[in-house]
């Protein structure tokens, strides 16, 4: 990575992680609940929140790990969005598939969920390339494309505890 990037990964990457321990928090306001319903809401809004931080995570952490070059970067890069691709795929066909029983989902959660993250995911991969390609607008790219997924994780994660939070007091 450039110089003058340090502070931007460690101001990112640590914001994410302390974020996924806060879903830690999130999660235990499942206990209770409908153990089937608690599943399939972890594994298709859940996972995927914690997917995104764990990316950002790891990407910072990849940026910032000495002797790593930029098309060892890229490579580690795209596997990560690969895998956060694969993650987002895997939510846009469970939204699309709500079993009988199960509320519906709401248009939003398609869209915020799975299409979105899958198009800065894809950004994701063309700024891997474009880092090890030593491309000058590589750097920003990512940069922007790290923060997009920081913030749609934090609107998924309030979504999530909004949705589950209220249901609590139900039960």
């Amino acid at each position: 990575m450039p110089a003058g990037w340090s502070n931007f990964y460690f101001l990112i990457g640590s914001a994410a992680a302390g974020l996924i321990g806060l879903m830690f928090v999130v999660v235990t306001l499942t206990a209770g609940g409908d153990r089937s319903r608690s599943l399939r809401g972890a594994a298709l809004y859940l996972t995927p929140t914690i997917v995104h931080f764990a990316a950002v995570f790891s990407i910072s952490a990849i940026t910032q790990a000495p002797g790593v070059t930029a098309p060892e970067e890229a490579v580690l890069i795209v596997v990560i969005a690969v895998a956060g691709l694969a993650c987002c795929l895997r939510s846009a066909r469970g939204i699309r598939s709500a079993p009988k029983g199960f509320e519906a989902p709401h248009w939003s959660d398609f869209w915020l969920y799975a299409g979105a993250p899958a198009g800065l995911y894809l950004v994701l991969a063309l700024a891997a390339v474009g880092v090890g390609a030593d491309w000058p607008w590589a750097p920003k790219t990512l940069a922007v494309v790290l923060l997009a997924l920081v913030l749609l994780a934090i609107r998924n994660a309030w979504d999530t505890i909004t949705w589950i939070a209220p249901g609590r007091n139900a039960e």
